[in-house]
């Protein structure tokens, strides 16, 4: 461990990742209760994105690393830490720091790497997984053979959902505008329908469900989409807002969700966790569990050295991702 390490450092709020850059900054220490993981995967969200332009609900001001999710080794302990060897293999979130060759947790954030993934595939795990448990298991209660639709499907979140849908026994409709993602999702998670959304979607799934309607909806994307979802849901549905990747938020007439019997439910994974902190302890046991015993298991597209985080990045803006980007701070 030196003095100095590489990291990803959002120095002023930007469009197009204007105001990032990678710079040799301190390597940080661990206090009382912390440790220092040295990175060997941090995978690209969202709200990685956004917090580069100051757009998403955490703001910190800059400069700051971003950096959600991370899998690496203990390099060092802060004082009254136990539980944890130097060089342990790990899996941790927090809402920076990934994006960097040394990161500082607590320890109580860290996890042991399931023996059965690789560090960018636990790296890939954690959030995105825990938002789909928490939207599908503790927000809309899914039940076994109920059909769920997922948009976005190709993206980190909605192919977690895909995954833990099926797991959890449910009827799956993998929804994108793009065939080759549509093609990939199928060849992966093998869902029980894909529909291409281009030029509409709603009376293929009434089709797919003989005419009920997707009991969940699971929409990270918004804007046209959750128009179009609440005309395709069935009776007693319920409407998972994810996300707004479309870059508008939509609204919908309280009529419809009178007349039509369903309910539109938000979900936030981490705010979840923190205002039920036993039910977080409990949504991030079971979804680590379904890793451990290879129920469930994410897919990386692709990987990046730090210096290249640009293309990781690039990739998520642009929609070309299926399933998660990684990047790889330290030389794997």
């Amino acid at each position: 461990m030196t003095a100095t390490m590489r990291a990803l450092v959002v120095e002023t709020l930007a469009p197009d990742f204007a105001g990032c850059a990678v710079r040799e900054v301190a390597t940080p220490q661990p206090g009382p209760g912390q440790v220092l993981v040295r990175v060997r995967a941090a995978s690209v969200n969202f709200p990685d994105l956004l917090m580069t332009r100051g757009e998403y609900q955490f703001k910190p001001p800059p400069p700051f690393t971003p950096g959600l999710d991370l899998a690496g080794e203990v390099a060092a302990l802060g004082e009254g830490v136990t539980g944890w060897s130097l060089g342990e293999a790990v899996v941790g979130g927090a809402r920076l720091g990934g994006f960097a060759q040394y990161a500082v947790l607590a320890a109580e954030a860290l996890k042991p790497k399931p023996a059965r993934l690789s560090f960018a595939e636990a790296a890939a795990y954690g959030a995105a997984y825990l938002t789909a448990y928490v939207a599908l298991v503790r927000r809309a209660r899914l039940e076994p053979s109920e059909w769920v639709l997922v948009h976005g499907a190709a993206g980190g979140v909605g192919l977690a959902a895909v995954d833990l849908a099926k797991a959890l026994g449910a009827k799956v409709i993998a929804a994108s505008a793009s065939d080759e993602k549509l093609a990939q999702i199928q060849r992966l998670y093998a869902p029980d329908a894909i529909v291409n959304v281009t030029g509409g979607f709603k009376d293929e799934v009434k089709a797919i469900t003989g005419g009920r309607g997707a009991d969940v909806i699971y929409d990270p994307v918004g804007g046209d989409v959750f128009d179009e979802s609440v005309r395709c849901i069935a009776f007693d549905g319920r409407l998972l807002v994810i996300g707004f990747t479309s870059g508008r938020i939509p609204t919908v007439s309280v009529n419809l969700p009178l007349i039509k019997g369903f309910s539109v439910m938000g979900v936030r994974a981490g705010e979840y966790g923190r205002r039920f902190p036993e039910k977080g302890r409990e949504n991030t046991e079971a979804v680590w569990r379904m890793a451990d015993e290879g129920v469930i298991s994410p897919h990386v597209h692709a990987t990046f050295k730090l210096e290249h985080w640009r293309e990781a990045f690039d990739l998520l803006a642009n929609r070309q991702v299926v399933g998660k980007a990684v990047v790889q701070p330290n030389e794997v």
